[in-house]
């Protein structure tokens, strides 16, 4: 059994409402059919199998739908879906539990907020090839978190710039660059001169040191075959992953690219907040990444603790929570990135949070590369804010004989660090 939970919020009963999922997302329609025996329902029909009651609300998430009520009935409801109407397929499981669900009139809100899949999934898709413990092989860091940043200004810089920032930041033992999402192959900066232009300061320095700095070149590409050939330029390059913005790619896309891969694939989740902003409306996030897991993604985007963006640090608690957890077993865990307005003060609040854990993957674009004494000083910054979080020595007192991390206090005490 496949057993999606669903916030329900409706005028009338839930009751009511819990049944007209089961049965509209299964066997039946707004009419009864001739062919919907016994025998059919019992072998494929979704079933209610748990009504949990929440206090109501005063307020309806559609409020087209409210009818002049007053007050609105919210339950979280669990429904099964027999193996034998969905399969292990991902997109037939996104169209049958949950696709028609947000079309059922009566309902004044629903939400998708746990899912529970059987072990067939597991055999079914290839999940992570990388994850956790091939990002940290690959980077050569142990004991504390992978150090990043982002390519910025995060479009307008030229391939020779680019790979001049980059440089500046490798010497100063960056772990992780990333090209921004929005940065794919633009007439400016083609990735195929974008690729030329870094790899050989990577692999020089690797050559000098024995390090290699890991660099996710934007990949993603409506054409799946044209992706494929970006991921074959970076691959032949010496490269060792690739950005790819999922929802703009979908399942086909990274299913395609997944079974075909040599990179690491770092996922960015733009596109999500459209899906779950409206707490009362759309997904949980550990609802949603349990697909692109699935699917094949090494390390996930999540925002971070006192983001620039509208994300509350609790939900990003319960995102990182979400991806850090098996879904079948620890080898289908990807790498947590945490991001947004993160420069080295968030550190001790997201180590607290993560419960000491540094097997994640500590992403900062303007709290790096606008250091007032340049990025190589923001890559130092952060580097002594996480060994001072880990030991657990107060930030401003490991600033005081750590000059780079005090210029970043100075800079970014604010929260001004985007």
């Amino acid at each position: 059994m496949i057993r999606l939970t669903y916030r329900i919020e409706t005028a009338g009963p839930v009751e009511a409402m819990a049944r007209k999922i089961a049965s509209d997302q299964s066997t039946g329609t707004f009419v009864a059919l001739p062919g919907e025996t016994e025998e059919l329902k019992a072998r494929v029909a979704a079933r209610v199998v748990a009504i949990r009651p929440l206090p109501p609300s005063d307020r309806a998430s559609f409020p087209d739908e409210a009818g002049g009520a007053s007050l609105f009935n919210r339950a979280d409801v669990d429904i099964d879906f027999p193996m034998d109407a969905v399969g292990t397929d991902l997109s037939a499981l996104m169209t049958i539990a949950i696709g028609g669900v947000f079309s059922i009139k009566g309902m004044t809100g629903i939400r998708i907020v746990d899912m529970k899949l059987p072990a067939e999934f597991a055999a079914a898709h290839p999940g992570p090839q990388f994850g956790v413990s091939g990002s940290f092989a690959l980077t050569g860091v142990k004991d504390r978190p992978i150090i990043g940043t982002i390519v910025k200004p995060a479009l307008g810089l030229r391939p020779h710039e680019t790979a001049a920032m980059v440089g500046e930041l490798i010497e100063a033992g960056v772990d992780f660059v990333k090209d921004d999402e929005k940065l794919m192959s633009p007439a400016y900066s083609p990735l195929k001169e974008r690729v030329a232009a870094i790899m050989p300061r990577i692999l020089d320095h690797e050559q000098k040191t024995g390090r290699k700095v890991m660099y996710a070149f934007g990949i993603s590409h409506a054409d799946p075959d044209e992706m494929m050939r970006n991921h074959d330029m970076v691959l032949a390059a010496g490269g060792n992953c690739a950005v790819v913005n999922i929802n703009s790619v979908g399942f086909g896309g990274l299913a395609f690219l997944r079974k075909r891969s040599g990179l690491v694939l770092h996922a960015h989740r733009n596109g999500w907040d459209v899906l779950t902003r409206h707490a009362g409306i759309g997904f949980e996030f550990s609802v949603w990444q349990q697909f692109w897991r699935l699917l094949g993604v090494d390390q996930f985007q999540i925002n971070g603790i006192r983001v620039k963006y509208w994300e509350p640090d609790e939900s990003f608690v319960r995102s990182y929570r979400a991806v850090t957890a098996p879904l079948f077993s620890p080898a289908d865990v990807a790498l947590p990135v945490i991001g947004s307005g993160q420069w080295g003060g968030q550190a001790p609040d997201t180590i607290a949070a993560t419960g000491g854990s540094t097997d994640l993957l500590y992403l900062c674009g303007g709290g790096i590369v606008s250091h007032p004494d340049g990025p190589g000083a923001g890559v130092k910054a952060v580097r002594q804010a996480w060994e001072a979080a880990v030991a657990g020595v107060p930030l401003t007192a490991y600033a005081e004989d750590h000059p780079e991390l005090a210029r970043s206090i100075e800079k970014f005490a604010d929260g001004k660090a985007a």
